[in-house]
């Protein structure tokens, strides 16, 4: 399996501001990481630096509830953390499984992935002579064909190549 790496900015800022003593509410433990090891890095970051955790889906997982049965405590939260995250792990692979499978099968069905191209207009020669002559602005063109700026400046490009290659056959 390719390497994951869970870097996101606000997790990072967290990780910066969290302190020794506070206490950190997740929804899932999922949120932690994108496979099984990097849930347990995580986990175990915060665990070393005595922050409490709270996994709101998963009540077991509230290292608040185990402050004062220090042996007892771990072996719970330590044999849960490994069960889930291994589920996670799992659930992650299967998802990118049925996804795959779901890309694949529409393939074969013919089905396009891209946004569909957008047709030229038939009055585009005709705008974009004006608009090149100064009679309107790109603005006003763009307006007139229904064509984002985007695609009005590639249909544009591609007029004036086509428009050199008629001189240059004529030459």
């Amino acid at each position: 399996m390719n390497k994951l790496k869970f870097e996101r900015e606000e997790w990072k800022a967290l990780k910066r501001s969290i302190r020794s003593g506070d206490t950190l509410f997740i929804h899932s433990l999922d949120r932690l990481g994108r496979n099984k090891k990097g849930i347990l890095d995580e986990w175990q970051w915060l665990v070393d630096n005595k922050i409490n955790i709270v996994v709101l889906d998963m009540p077991l997982l509230d290292t608040r509830k185990y402050t004062g049965m220090k042996g007892i405590g771990d072996l719970v939260v330590n044999l849960v953390l490994q069960i889930l995250s291994w589920l996670a792990e799992q659930e992650r692979i299967n998802i990118k499984v049925r996804q795959r499978e779901g890309i694949d099968a529409a393939l074969k069905r013919g089905v396009h992935f891209r946004r569909p191209s957008v047709k030229k207009p038939k009055n585009f020669e005709q705008i974009y002579r004006q608009w090149k002559n100064g009679e309107m602005t790109a603005t006003k063109a763009m307006q007139i064909l229904g064509l984002k700026r985007n695609t009005f400046y590639k249909f544009a490009q591609e007029q004036k190549e086509k428009d050199e290659e008629k001189i240059k056959e004529m030459v």
